[in-house]
């Protein structure tokens, strides 16, 4: 029971999640702390802690965390598979829906029209990171903030990639490398 419990809870979470991961946290807690009482308010909130501070969706992490606690393993597993299965079949319906309408103009038009949002949100999350690197995240963008190391790794590592065209891995591998010792000798 406990297990269609889960995979129910967290299906619901998962169906009903749009706005990323915080977004959902209030359906979690509904489901968590209020719906099941499998959790209180206090450890509602250092799962949200857990949930952020670990490598993954914060939704995911909540539910296997949840699922672990109540049920181990195979709760962990279930718990998951019910928090991630709404999208997966989300996708899985438009793809099929999109595979039919491809060739359709207004179908083309609106792809057509998401483009250039799609590459400015990834220009600004590049630059986003780009200046957090370079100043820290300091309101001043001054030359007194600037992180000197971060600018010199950057630029090798643009010039590395631009001329020679390594695997990325790579560059990101020799670029923590070295800026690791040169942080520690700074």
């Amino acid at each position: 029971m406990i297990y269609w419990d889960l995979f129910a809870s967290f299906f619901h979470v998962g169906l009903f999640s749009i706005g990323g991961g915080m977004a959902a946290m209030p359906l979690v807690q509904e489901q968590v702390v209020t719906l099941h009482g499998w959790l209180t308010l206090r450890e509602f909130t250092d799962l949200i802690t857990i949930a952020e501070m670990t490598p993954g969706p914060i939704t995911i992490n909540s539910a296997t965390f949840v699922g672990i606690r109540l049920a181990g393993l195979p709760g962990a597993l279930i718990a998951t598979l019910g928090s991630i299965l709404p999208g997966c079949i989300i996708t899985a319906l438009l793809y099929v829906v999109y595979r039919r309408c491809q060739s359709l103009a207004v179908v083309q038009n609106v792809l057509g029209g998401l483009r250039p949002c799609v590459v400015a949100m990834i220009a600004s999350a590049g630059l986003s990171i780009l200046l957090m690197a370079l100043w820290g995240g300091g309101p001043a963008w001054t030359p007194a903030g600037l992180d000197w190391i971060a600018l010199g790794l950057f630029a090798a590592a643009l010039l590395v990639l631009r001329k020679w065209k390594p695997s990325p891995i790579w560059v990101m591998l020799g670029a923590g490398a070295v800026g690791g010792a040169l942080y520690l000798l700074v």
